[in-house]
């Protein structure tokens, strides 16, 4: 499920802007405090912002400036301010897009699913069917879920994908991991594949992972 953060200091929009992203199929989560909103936002794992520009302390213009030069992480202004002046310099520090509010909740949400799809056609993906894996961020993608995964456990899936549809063997995966080296415990596979499963559970994508007796594992996309 991506996550959409709402900066917006108006609690009432606030409230409706959550319900219509939930209502879409999204995580909103809202920033509380404006004291140090750049911490707030980045910790809450953001798909999206979505950034209004009058807001108490740093404006909106200014956070998107800050946020654009650290993380790769797609900005959506929503402003009452609505002259081209505005929208220029927003576009100019880097925001994805602009709109001026009131804003349809559905026109919002198609602005927000094609800025989604955009940077997930930019990231650097592996695929296998319909599952993704973003391989700078560690996150497994599958519809509108998404589960970020340890690095020991994305880079198995990681490279399953790659052999998909044939099998990785045992071996292969404790060298191209752990260097195949005689003081790797050999129980060290079998636990970060119950980890991997297990959190790869948590988007409903249980089966993705099996185990071929007596050779190794590969993924079963089909029927997901």
């Amino acid at each position: 499920m991506n996550t959409i953060v709402i900066v917006e200091d108006d609690p009432y929009l606030r409230e409706e802007l959550e319900h219509a992203l939930s209502r879409e199929g999204y995580r909103a989560v809202s920033v509380s405090s404006f004291e140090e909103p750049e911490k707030e936002i980045l910790e809450s794992g953001p798909d999206l912002i979505l950034l209004d520009v009058n807001l108490p302390g740093r404006s909106g213009f200014e956070l998107c400036k800050w946020l654009k030069a650290r993380v790769s992480v797609p900005v959506l202004i929503l402003t009452a301010r609505d002259t081209l002046a505005d929208e220029l310099y927003a576009l100019g520090l880097g925001a994805d897009d602009f709109l001026t509010k009131p804003c349809h909740p559905k026109r919002l949400a198609a602005r927000a699913e094609r800025i989604l799809k955009t940077y997930q056609e930019m990231r650097n993906l592996v695929r296998a069917g319909d599952v993704m894996l973003d391989v700078d961020t560690g996150r497994v993608i599958w519809g509108k879920q998404s589960v970020t995964l340890p690095e020991t456990e994305w880079r198995i899936l990681k490279l399953l994908m790659e052999r998909y549809p044939s099998v990785a063997g045992k071996q292969e995966i404790v060298d191209a991991l752990w260097g195949g080296g005689e003081y790797v415990d050999e129980n060290i596979l079998q636990v970060n594949m119950a980890r991997l499963r297990k959190n790869l559970d948590s988007i409903g994508l249980k089966h993705l992972v099996k185990t071929v007796r007596g050779s190794g594992y590969c993924l079963e996309v089909t029927g997901l």
